[in-house]
């Protein structure tokens, strides 16, 4: 009777627990189960064999699809100007795990993850790859319980700021970098032109000016136009930064 008392008010300190996180991130998943699922480590469903539980492995193969949706649909309408490689390049660094990490534990994920005791003894709640799966299944299981429309509203409040505010720009381009600086601010049309073309034609070096309505933000050279205006763009966006500080 003891041990039955014992897992009862376990049981009800995990239920508790559980309705607190859906609180403090603003998010309430109508299907219990499947929000446990997806806090679920395999090393408790082995620890657990009696019971009908279920690990979050399932959860986080649908969330990992989910969000590469989501997150790719949210950059192709923000960067229009962005070619493929660039967009891949870009999502690929926003849904990798050192990301999803970060995200867990700005939701402090790991609090509530439940794990096998062989797992929780060597720090298992902090394992960067077990965060990130945990989030993915999240993901996974808001898309089962409400729809693609809820996701989108969960990512707008934990990721898509983060991209907003230029957490991601070191994998983007100058150029992009640029354009994405001035698009935020609204400061007008960004404009390039080719100054000079120097050299023969097995060795030419071209030189690139970039313009803000007409006023000369940057110049660079380069082996070609596309990396001369590489040049001229990093060259403005110190202007910029400069101006900003």
């Amino acid at each position: 009777m003891r041990k039955n008392g014992k897992e009862i008010e376990a049981n009800r300190a995990k239920e508790n627990q559980f309705k607190d996180f859906q609180t403090s991130i603003g998010v309430t998943i109508e299907n219990e189960k499947l929000l446990k699922q997806a806090f679920t480590h395999s090393s408790y469903v082995n620890e657990h064999r009696r019971k009908p539980f279920e690990d979050n492995e399932r959860l986080e193969f649908l969330g990992d699809a989910v969000l590469e949706l989501t997150v790719s649909k949210f950059l192709f309408n923000k960067y229009p100007t962005m070619t493929e490689g660039e967009l891949t390049k870009l999502r690929a660094a926003i849904v990798c795990e050192p990301s999803l990490v970060a995200f867990a534990n700005d939701l402090e994920f790991g609090k509530y993850i439940l794990l096998g005791k062989g797992e929780e003894m060597t720090g298992g709640r902090e394992r960067p790859a077990l965060l990130a799966d945990v989030f993915e299944a999240f993901i996974g299981a808001l898309y089962l319980d409400q729809g693609i429309d809820k996701v989108v509203e969960f990512l707008e409040r934990v990721v898509f700021p983060k991209i907003n505010a230029g957490a991601f720009s070191h994998v983007m381009d100058f150029k992009s970098q640029l354009q994405e600086l001035v698009q935020r601010d609204g400061a007008g049309i960004i404009e390039y032109r080719v100054l000079q073309e120097k050299g023969p034609a097995h060795n030419k070096e071209f030189v690139s000016r970039v313009s803000l309505n007409g006023a000369e933000l940057g110049v660079g050279s380069g082996k070609s136009k596309k990396e001369a205006e590489q040049h001229a763009a990093e060259m403005a966006l110190k202007v910029l930064k400069t101006k900003t500080t």
